[in-house]
């Protein structure tokens, strides 16, 4: 466990992945408009909008919705194994960072603030993800298999981060860029720093909005819970 930071009462900086450090949703794009097809139908991009920021089971469930299949658990296994060994190929290399974050991670690392990764990415892919953006960032990683089905929206995934920190939620900034990130984060009492990307966030309680990363340091950071 680490222990928390005091500095301007900043006790961690929780980081979402997708579309927030690394610009992984254009291929997460690639992986699930090839999963339609393979299930005999096609997402349009109205339907691909609304699975940003979603796990792996409800994703599937969804393809599986669009496209006409029967929803059951074995086709909701089968998709997911599906789209995550096509996710994994174009996971494999270098991933495009968003502007700004990788300077943002260096600078709350070398700060000494507690940090930790809380995605909807499942542990394999995002292992994967880690070899781009670097373990040494983060002093946990939560990830989308890992709360028991309680995947954004729900608190789950930042009250476990912070658990595992040892820190308290409200002294804690959560960087996300979609809507059930943005609601889980702030339902487990962070204060959201949200960074859009893909689509839209609706403005909300502890939201705070910016268009990059770019020149956000740690007092930026701190300041967020004045």
């Amino acid at each position: 466990m680490t222990e928390p930071s005091t500095k301007d009462g900043l006790a961690a900086v929780l980081w979402d992945m997708d579309g927030t450090l690394v610009d992984s949703e254009k291929l997460w794009d690639i992986g699930l408009y090839e999963a339609a097809e393979w299930l005999g139908g096609k997402l349009s991009e109205e339907q691909r909008a609304t699975l940003v920021g979603s796990n792996m089971d409800d994703t599937s469930r969804y393809l599986l919705e669009v496209t006409g299949r029967p929803v059951t658990a074995e086709a909701i296994a089968e998709t997911g194994e599906w789209l995550t060994k096509r996710t994994a190929g174009l996971f494999d290399g270098a991933l495009p960072w968003r502007p700004g974050a990788r300077e943002a991670l260096v600078a709350i690392r070398a700060a000494g603030i507690p940090s930790a990764l809380v995605t909807s990415t499942e542990r394999s892919l995002t292992e994967l993800a880690l070899n781009t953006i670097g373990r040494e960032f983060f002093d946990v990683t939560v990830c989308g298999d890992e709360v028991d089905g309680l995947n954004k929206p729900h608190p789950r995934p930042y009250q476990l981060a912070a658990e595992l920190l040892g820190v308290d939620p409200a002294r804690c900034v959560a960087v996300e860029d979609s809507p059930p990130g943005a609601q889980s984060a702030a339902a487990a009492g962070c204060v959201v720093l949200v960074i859009p990307n893909d689509v839209p966030v609706e403005a909300g309680e502890r939201r705070v909005f910016r268009t990059t990363l770019v020149g956000v340091d740690p007092a930026g950071f701190a300041a967020l819970l004045d």
